[in-house]
């Protein structure tokens, strides 16, 4: 529709937008002064605010600097941090007819080397421009000398493009039907790019609409990264497509200080907040007692959870330890969906029906539902809404394909508006996914979403994966991509021949990783083990639970040749696979000895000389408890995320060294580059500005940096 410039227009003229461009100009035409966008620094205080009108203006200049670069229906890359200048960035290319690609900020310092992933994203996509942060600019030449397509792409700061631009905007004749690719996060090797168009995204921007009950008055807040979908679909395009205002904040703020994020809610009066299972879980454990004073969560109608599977256990927690602060456990709205269909596909609670069901725990594995005797196990299994607005959803047996009657579990099939185009240049597999047909009826085509559920009274349960997708604190991971890797990582393991999966060990999903190793292998395989860990660690930021190594020819296979994970995963949890060489992380390796509490007075009592082995042993120590490693596993000089810091224990290492010696270590920043040498040298650099000064007068809270 062409969007006119006065101001008469009725409720019904945003139900005729057939795209996000269309209801933005409406927005910046109707109510051009209303906030659409405020952006905190620290959970509390707004560092810049962003109205309709402001967003339209933007987009309008960034998008004229597209189309003089030529750039419409191509690629660009996203690879800014979560902020004001990523959304502009995101509906420029919007305007312009260029096809967004999200991707997570590519650090400089790891840009070549630690992050493969960027570079198969590069070669599947092929972009030509991207918008990155000013320090990755800075790395270019170095990198353009290794990789000549980094040399063909126009690279481009939002901020500094003339918003004089904006008058020279025309909308493009022809634009593309798909507005973005949504990477599929965690995948390495070989990435792919979902087709997500405009016509997916306003259907989606409905049904999310309808789950949330939102208005114009509906305040979102969020930390969730603009890169992954739930971040981008569900927390920056809904408040466009509703009116309303959407706050946010990084997701480090979030990883830093859990309780930022309910401040935010609580100061801005959120009608509607999501997060994955885990974040619920972090503000369990993390928020004090007087962090949680002047809370107030009343206002606080919807918490979606999604992302990951959703834990009954996590939301009861939750609700407990801020049932004071007003939050209500009613107000959780579990949810399902996936990139392949936009985002959301179920999350309309039926409010008659409980958050989750008993069903018994020994019948659940063989994919029978029923509810337990007295004498049985029992397992909850959370209901996560029914289908909205056209979208239909099917439970199919996946080896006949017949659907099956409600109650029963199988694959979930999905169709409607919502389901997206497929894969970016990747016609056999899209036809795999997305053109399924139920026999003997021949009805479809439909979305193989290859997750395991029931349906009950139309609401969606979830038992389980048929698909080898590993799901860790929200992050989509694929087997495969961790598997290439270990074996990659030294050539005494046997390639194609792994298996990596999940289990579930104090409630949570961790990394288990199993191979075949080969039969005269010049190393032993015990020294196999660590230079496994640490690739996987590296790679993807996690670390594996298990390493098993086991003998050769015994990782269960197909008749042709495919790898069985699950029955792996079977044969693991049962213990019997054929095991040559394992390496666990239980308690009992965390390295308690000469842990005790370090703080700025033990340290000035050392004696000079030794005061950096001192710290040095008691780092390492600290540093091994919080990952489950011995303390010689971890080297000096090796950065931390290669012997398996990620997210949640960045913050556990921050909180804990926090303690004693009150330094503000960037959690984020653990994440990088940063080794055990970096920490001892820091709380030495500290030490030099205590060190003239009575311990009582020391300085303490300072903010500790580790260079370039």
């Amino acid at each position: 529709m062409g969007i006119r410039t006065d101001t008469s227009f009725t409720g019904s003229d945003i139900a005729r937008c057939s795209t996000l461009v269309d209801v933005l100009r409406w927005r910046a035409t109707v109510h051009p002064d209303n906030i659409a966008y405020t952006f905190l620094k620290d959970g509390t205080s707004a560092e810049a605010n962003l109205s309709f009108a402001e967003l339209d203006q933007r987009a309008r200049a960034i998008a004229a600097l597209l189309a003089e670069l030529g750039l419409q229906g191509e690629r660009a890359l996203l690879l800014l941090p979560s902020g004001l200048e990523y959304i502009t960035a995101f509906f420029g290319c919007l305007y312009a007819g260029v096809i967004a690609v999200p991707a997570h900020p590519v650090q400089a310092s790891l840009f070549q080397h630690e992050q493969s992933w960027f570079h198969g994203l590069l070669n599947d996509a092929q972009p030509l421009a991207a918008f990155a942060p000013p320090e990755i600019s800075r790395t270019l030449p170095d990198e353009i000398q290794e990789n000549p397509r980094l040399a063909r792409m126009h690279w481009l700061s939002a901020q500094s493009i003339d918003d004089a631009l904006a008058d020279t905007w025309g909308r493009p004749a022809c634009t593309s039907p798909i507005a973005f690719l949504q990477y599929t996060s965690g995948s390495t090797s070989t990435p792919k790019g979902v087709m997500v168009s405009q016509q997916n995204l306003i259907h989606n921007q409905q049904v999310i609409q309808t789950a949330c009950a939102h208005t114009q008055e509906s305040t979102v807040v969020s930390w969730l990264p603009l890169h992954h979908d739930m971040g981008l679909i569900g927390t920056v395009l809904q408040p466009v497509f509703v009116g309303s205002r959407s706050v946010l904040m990084s997701p480090a703020r979030f990883l830093q200080e859990p309780a930022s994020w309910l401040r935010a809610i609580s100061n801005y009066q959120a009608h509607s907040s999501s997060g994955p299972n885990f974040a619920y879980d972090l503000c369990s454990s993390r928020v004090s007692a007087e962090q949680k004073e002047g809370l107030d969560l009343s206002s606080w109608k919807i918490a979606v959870n999604g992302a990951e599977p959703v834990r009954y256990e996590s939301m009861e927690r939750f609700a407990r330890s801020f049932a004071a602060s007003g939050f209500r456990k009613e107000a959780f709205r579990p949810c399902y969906g996936l990139a392949e269909s936009t985002l959301m596909v179920t999350g309309a609670r039926i409010a008659e029906f409980p958050l989750a069901t008993e069903v018994s725990a020994s019948a659940l594995e063989h994919n029978i539902v029923r509810t337990p005797d007295d004498k049985e196990s029992a397992r909850l299994v959370v209901g996560c809404g029914s289908a909205l607005h056209g979208q239909t959803v099917k439970i199919v047996d996946p080896t006949t394909l017949k659907e099956v009657p409600e109650g029963d579990i199988g694959e979930i099939w999905l169709s409607g508006p919502s389901v997206t185009q497929g894969y970016w240049g990747r016609p056999e597999e899209t036809d795999r996914t997305f053109c399924a047909h139920t026999l003997p009826d021949g009805k479809g085509p439909f979305l193989r979403t290859g997750d395991l559920g029931f349906l009950d009274h139309g609401q969606l349960f979830l038992t389980g994966r048929l698909k080898d997708l590993i799901i860790i604190r929200g992050r989509n991971l694929y087997p495969h991509d961790i598997e290439t890797t270990s074996q990659r990582s030294c050539p005494g393991l046997r390639p194609g021949c792994g298996a990596a999966f999940t289990v579930e060990c104090g409630g949570e999903e961790v990394l288990v990783v199993v191979n075949e190793v080969e039969r005269h292998s010049a190393k032993p395989a015990e020294a196999l083990l660590p230079l496994i860990r640490k690739a996987v660690s590296i790679e993807y930021g996690i670390r594996a639970y298990m390493v098993v190594l086991i003998k050769t020819g015994t990782i269960p296979k197909t008749t042709s040749g495919k790898i069985k994970r699950q029955e792996c995963r079977s044969l693991f949890l049962a213990g019997k696979l054929k095991v040559v060489a394992a390496s666990a992380a239980p308690a009992e390796l965390a390295g308690e000895s000469g842990e005790g509490q370090l703080t700025w007075e033990s340290i000035l009592q050392m004696r000079s000389d030794l005061r950096h082995d001192m710290i040095e042993s008691h780092l390492r120590a600290r540093t091994a408890k919080i990952l489950k490693l011995k303390p010689e596993e971890i080297d000096l000089a090796q950065p931390l995320v290669a012997v398996g810091l990620d997210s949640l224990k960045a913050v556990e290492l921050s909180d804990s060294l926090g303690d004693g010696l009150e330094l503000k270590l960037d959690a984020v920043e653990l994440l990088h580059t940063v080794t055990l040498a970096d920490l001892v040298s820091a709380i030495l650099d500290q030490l030099e500005l205590a060190e003239d000064q009575p311990v009582a007068g020391a300085e303490q809270g300072q903010p500790v940096s580790f260079g370039e």
